[in-house]
C-alpha cells in the first residue's frame, strides 16, 4: 500500500485516531489495508478468532448474488450492532427526498440560481444540507436528489450514514475531511468524493466556510462509463481514483449516530465512536478523485460531439444506454473543429440537466452563470446558448482556441427533476434567466445560398 504524510498545513486527525497516511489507487479494486500489523486475516474472511480481539463483519453494497458482488470485510473493535440502539425520528427540514412534489412550485421551466449565501449561524454537514431538486423515488431506489451544502462547523462526536443513497460530493469552496469507517478522505475544490450507501462517517471542516454540491444517488452505484470506440485511455483513468487506507478511533465518549432511511432521519445515542475498523479488504469503499486529471476528448475536424463524451461516472438504470445519473465534467480544453458552431447546440433532451459552476465561465452562458451557481434545464424543455454566445460563436475566427479557466459539471438524469420549496422560494433564483433568449432574432432569408 502507498503511504504519504499529510500535506503541510493540513489538520491532523485527533490524537485518539490512528492517523491516515495516504490513499490506495484504483477504481473498483479489491483493496486490503490494516492500521495494525497482522490485523487483516489472510486466506479467509471469518476466522474463529480475529487477531487483537477484533470482530469480523461484512458490509454489502449489493445483493449477495450480484455479479460481481460489492462487499467489504471489516475487522473492528465492536460489531456495528453495538453502534445501533433505539431510534427516534428527527427533522432536518432542508434535506428532502423524492418523491417531493410541492403543488405550489412550478418545476417546468429553465432555471438558474446565484450561489446560495452562507448562513449567519453555524451549520454542520447535516444541518447545512439544502435540497434543490428531487427525481424518482427513494423508496424504489430510483432517481436522485441534488443539494447545496453550507458547512461551517465540524461534527463533534456525531456520525451519519445514508441507507438510501450513495453521495457524490463536489466542493466549490473550502476544504472538508470525511472521517469514515474505512479511513479518512480530504477533499478540496476541483476534487470530488464518493461516499457509499451504508458507510458511517463524520465530516470535519479543514478550511471554511465550505460550500459545494451533492448528487444523492438512490439507484445503482456509480461506475466508470464504457469507453467504446474511444478505447482504453483518456476520460477518467482508474488509477486516479483514491481509496483511503485504514484508520480507526478507539474512543469511549457519548456519541450520536444519525441515519437517513427511506427519506426520514433517525437518531440514536451510543457510548463510543463507531469509526473503529482497524483493517479491511474488499471492493466497496469511498473514493476521492482529482478532476484536473480528467482527460477530455472531442472533435478534431468538425461538429460538436454529444456532452456524454465528457462523462466521468455513470449510474446505470434498467434501460440500456439511459443512465439513472451521469456525472459530466466541462473543463479546460482545446477547440479546433472546422466550420463548426463550437458551443453546445440548441436542443431538447429526454434527460434533465442540472449544472453547477465550480470556477470560471461556461462557454454557452458567459454571463450570469457564476461559480457556486446552478442551473436546471428539465427534460424536454429547449435550451442552448444565449444571444451573445451565439453571435460570438457564429462569427468567430475558427483557429485553434483554448477554452481556459473553466470547470462546470452536470448531474444528468433520465427522470424529471422537481424543485423544492427552498429552491423556488429561498435560494437566490435569477428571475430573469428565461429572458436570456429574448434577444435572439430572426435571421431567416429565403435567398438561395445565403447564410
Amino acid at each position: 500500500m502507498t503511504r504519504h504524510d499529510l500535506p503541510q498545513g493540513m489538520v491532523r486527525a485527533p490524537s485518539h485516531t490512528v492517523p491516515h497516511e495516504g490513499y490506495m489507487p484504483g477504481w473498483a479494486n479489491d483493496f486490503e489495508t490494516e492500521a495494525l500489523p497482522g490485523a487483516l486475516p489472510q486466506g479467509m474472511n471469518s476466522p474463529q478468532k480475529c487477531d487483537y480481539g477484533l470482530y469480523g463483519e461484512q458490509l454489502s453494497g449489493t445483493a449477495f448474488t450480484a455479479n460481481p458482488p460489492e462487499r467489504t470485510w471489516t475487522y473492528r473493535i465492536r460489531p456495528s450492532v453495538k453502534h445501533s440502539a433505539r431510534y427516534v425520528k428527527i427533522d432536518l427540514p432542508y434535506w428532502k427526498s423524492a418523491p417531493c412534489v410541492d403543488p405550489d412550485v412550478i418545476s417546468l421551466g429553465q432555471y438558474r440560481w446565484n450561489p446560495v449565501p452562507h448562513a449567519e449561524t453555524g451549520l454542520t454537514w447535516l444541518t447545512g444540507m439544502r435540497t434543490m431538486t428531487t427525481a424518482g423515488d427513494v423508496n424504489t431506489q430510483t432517481g436522485m436528489a441534488s443539494h447545496i451544502y453550507l458547512v461551517t462547523d465540524s461534527m463533534e462526536d456525531a456520525y451519519f450514514y445514508s441507507a438510501d443513497s450513495e453521495l457524490l460530493v463536489v466542493p466549490q469552496e473550502g476544504r472538508l475531511r470525511f472521517c469514515t469507517e474505512l479511513g479518512i478522505i480530504d477533499v478540496d475544490p476541483k476534487e470530488i468524493a464518493i461516499i457509499p450507501r451504508g458507510l458511517v462517517y463524520r465530516v470535519e471542516v479543514l478550511d471554511g466556510p465550505c460550500r459545494g454540491f451533492v448528487c444523492e444517488n438512490y439507484g445503482q452505484k456509480f461506475e466508470m462509463p464504457g469507453r467504446g470506440p474511444i478505447g482504453a485511455n483518456c476520460m477518467a483513468n482508474p488509477r486516479d481514483f483514491k481509496a483511503p487506507v485504514a484508520a480507526y478511533e478507539d474512543r469511549e465518549v457519548p456519541s450520536t449516530l444519525t441515519i437517513k432511511w427511506c427519506g426520514q432521519f433517525h437518531e440514536t445515542q451510543i457510548a463510543q465512536s463507531p469509526l473503529d475498523v482497524v483493517a479491511w479488504h474488499g471492493n466497496y469503499a469511498p473514493y476521492k478523485y482529482d478532476l484536473s486529471t480528467y482527460c477530455p476528448v472531442g472533435a478534431i475536424l468538425f461538429d460538436h460531439p454529444d456532452p456524454s463524451i465528457f462523462t466521468v461516472l455513470t449510474a446505470p438504470s434498467g434501460v440500456p444506454g439511459t443512465a439513472n445519473i451521469d456525472f459530466v465534467l466541462f473543463r479546460e480544453r482545446w477547440m479546433v473543429a472546422e466550420n463548426t458552431f463550437r458551443p453546445p447546440w440548441y436542443h431538447k433532451n429526454i434527460m434533465s440537466e442540472l449544472m453547477g459552476n465550480i470556477y470560471g465561465q461556461y462557454d454557452a452562458k458567459p454571463q450570469g452563470f457564476v461559480p457556486g451557481g446552478m442551473s436546471l434545464h428539465n427534460m424536454m424543455l429547449p435550451h442552448g446558448p444565449d444571444r451573445d454566445a451565439f453571435e460570438k460563436a457564429s462569427n468567430a475566427n475558427l483557429g485553434p482556441d483554448k477554452l481556459d479557466n473553466t470547470m462546470s459539471f452536470m448531474f444528468e438524469t433520465r427522470f424529471p427533476q422537481h424543485l423544492t420549496r427552498f429552491a423556488a422560494q429561498e435560494a437566490p433564483l435569477q428571475d430573469d434567466y428565461i429572458d436570456c433568449w429574448d434577444s435572439l432574432d430572426k435571421k431567416f432569408d429565403g435567398t438561395p445560398g445565403r447564410k
